[in-house]
This record gives structure tokens, sequence and C-alpha cells, in this order.
């Protein structure tokens, strides 16, 4: 199972949908959990001096959710995030890929384009859609 993460709270809930749903704590686990960080370019991955703070706290954050799933694949791949995910299914061989909706409307999408839409027609495996309900607080 793959699971793509962005700095978003909206890949942060799905993550934590995901270990909620299919990774409960002391049991055995069905699926082997892989996280790709997807970067839309170098540039924005880059502080003044080295690597943002912002990777770091996403890292960190990642880390903290999976600390009790054994042999968790941590991985940051840079490029357009609608070619990267498709492309990590293939090289983890996942079955699943879980993304999580940013709750775009109609207009925002067809303009910006939607990830987890190209994602569902060009991945080689089934896709979840994650969308975090109006009323629940952002991911831990």
């Amino acid at each position: 199972m793959l699971v793509a993460i962005d700095d978003s709270e909206h890949s942060y809930y799905a993550l934590d949908w995901t270990l909620d749903h299919f990774f409960v704590d002391g049991a055995s686990h069905l699926f082997r959990l892989a996280l790709d960080h997807a970067r839309a370019s170098p540039a924005s991955a880059l502080g003044v001096a080295g690597v943002g703070n912002q990777f770091y706290r996403s890292l960190s954050l990642t880390s903290s959710f999976v600390a009790y799933v054994e042999n968790v694949q941590v991985e940051v791949m840079e490029g357009d995030p609608r070619n990267v995910m498709p492309e990590a299914v293939d090289k983890h061989h996942a079955a699943l890929l879980v993304l999580g909706s940013h709750g775009y409307g109609a207009v925002k999408r067809a303009v910006l384009g939607s990830v987890s839409d190209h994602c569902a027609h060009h991945a080689n495996c089934s896709v979840m859609i994650v969308k975090r309900p109006m009323n629940k607080p952002a991911a831990k």
C-alpha cells in the first residue's frame, strides 16, 4: 500500500485514516506500507541554506504517524506528483494508492488539475481518495 504525502493537512488526514483502518497498533498487517512524499520541484524543497524547515516538519510528522508500523518505506520523489505517484506505484508494486482530497471545486480542479483524478486514471493499481469530513479537525 502506497500513501502519497505532500505538505497539506489533507494528505496527513489520509495517512491517519489509512493507519486507523489498515494498520491497527498491535495487530498483524495485511499490507506493507510505503510513503512517498511528492515534491513539485527541487526549488520547493530548498531553503536559503539547504533543505527547508517544511521538509523536516513533514518528515517528523510522518515518522510520528507510523511509529508502530514495521518496515515502512519512506521516500521523497521530485517532479510533478501526477507523474511521480504512478511511477512510485510501479516501483513499490503497490496494490493500492491512497491520496488525500484537497476538496477543490470543479473550476479549481479544471484550472489547477487534480492529482487524485490523474492517478485514478493512470496508476496501475486501485486508488483510494480519502476526503476529510468538514467537521473533522486536521490530522494529529
